[in-house]
């Protein structure tokens, strides 16, 4: 697609690139013949997130590139700084910088241990920053030397703390790094800035946070990685202190057909966090034929109802289904039925029923009465609901995402 070779003996140092959007940078640039570093934590596989740094570095040697993995806590300075040393012992010294590495957890304040505080905290913030502060020095003798953020353009928008705070602060803190060092590095010709994705990427985290639901509604990581190759190759003392959109990279070097990274060509996408066209997509949701389903009213004498529907999954309930979820729901109803239910998916059999206002669950689902028996019945996507603002979430918005794969499980049998 582009012209290749650029990168062609270049030394790319990027965190968390054992799998996702990191693994897809290192793939691009290892094409040019560029030397890869491989800066991350995971040197066994996880039972659900394949990839380890060994597999990566594998995939990056096929590709063209020469790898160095290292196994590294970017929260650790020590082993840091000890990656850092193999690289320029390795390489030589260090050209780009891609700070990839992130640690997620979409919960309200009251429902975010501090524990998952501090992980984002360290890894986001912290080991953004302090990866930056060990390379800088050796990218002041590189020819083009870039620092490259995978975070989000600083939105101030209430909307997008009041749902995750902490995760929020988190990210932007990855962002206020960009600001505050591109403008720094400025004259030392550094180029620092930010790079973030229009829509959901499916990744393997994401599979596993949202289910095959998720995936449909999502790019491939390809499309960070070309965007991501178009900002490296430019020239760092003239492209520095952006916040960039993927999509945004590419028109802009001449790519009109984005559809080429869609996993359902056509289909209809998920926006990422942070960014105003999440309002767009809002907007044309509650006009189409989401809003029109929603607003449909119950026919008399057809299982509409959330009584009716209740009744329907508790016979659906299994240990296996109960076992994939491993959480407990309060569906706050309004509208022609309202009312609580509690669908609890920790015991093992399962059960649902009506329930208390005072119930305390791992995730509260608050929407119109019709609204969630279209969601159970297919008619309407919770993620859409939600990102239109038809359904608010509180708690568990993992555990959320688990459930509207288990709807779409559902749907035939309703």
């Amino acid at each position: 697609m582009f012209s290749t070779g650029k990168l062609a003996g270049c030394t790319l140092f990027i965190t968390g690139a054992s799998r996702g959007i990191g693994k897809a940078i290192a793939l691009r640039a290892a094409r040019d013949g560029a030397n890869i570093v491989i800066a991350a934590k995971t040197a066994e596989p996880h039972p659900k997130l394949p990839g380890t740094v060994y597999t990566a570095a594998e995939e990056v040697e096929k590709a063209g590139g020469k790898c160095l993995p290292c196994v590294v806590d970017i929260r650790d300075e020590g082993q840091l700084e000890n990656a850092v040393q193999q690289t320029v012992d390795r390489f030589g010294g260090i050209d780009i910088v891609v700070n990839n590495a992130s640690a997620i957890h979409l919960t309200g304040t009251v429902n975010t241990p501090m524990k998952r505080y501090d992980l984002m905290m360290g890894v986001n913030v912290r080991g953004t920053f302090l990866t930056s502060k060990l390379c800088i020095p050796h990218l002041h003798k590189s020819s083009n030397p870039h620092i490259l953020n995978i975070s989000p353009p600083l939105n101030m928008s209430p909307r997008w703390f009041s749902d995750h705070c902490a995760y929020t602060m988190a990210k932007y803190g990855m962002s206020m790094c960009v600001l505050g060092m591109a403008e720094e590095l400025k004259e030392d010709g550094i180029a620092v800035n930010a790079l973030w994705p229009r829509t959901a990427i499916s990744t393997a985290a994401l599979e596993m946070l949202a289910g095959d639901v998720g995936v449909q509604m999502s790019r491939k990581p390809d499309i960070m990685a070309d965007a991501a190759y178009l900002i490296l190759t430019q020239n760092s003392r003239d492209f520095t202190g952006n916040f960039l959109v993927d999509d945004d990279v590419l028109r802009d070097h001449g790519v009109t057909d984005l559809d080429q990274y869609a996993n359902v060509p056509g289909g209809e996408l998920l926006p990422d966090y942070f960014l105003d066209e999440a309002e767009s997509f809002k907007t044309q949701w509650t006009s189409g034929k989401g809003a029109e389903a929603a607003e449909t009213p119950p026919t008399p004498g057809d299982p509409n109802t959330p009584a009716a529907v209740f009744e329907v999954v508790q016979t659906l309930l299994s240990p296996e289904i109960t076992s994939k979820v491993n959480a407990t729901f309060h569906f706050v109803l309004d509208g022609e039925n309202p009312g609580h239910w509690l669908l609890d998916l920790k015991n093992e059999s399962g059960s649902c029923g009506e329930c208390s206002p005072e119930t305390e669950t791992d995730v509260t689902m608050t929407t119109n009465s019709q609204l969630m028996v279209d969601m159970f019945k297919g008619k309407v996507g919770a993620t859409g609901a939600f990102m239109s603002g038809k359904l608010k979430i509180k708690g568990n918005l993992a555990a959320a995402m688990q459930l509207e794969t288990l709807m779409g499980k559902m749907k035939s049998k309703l």
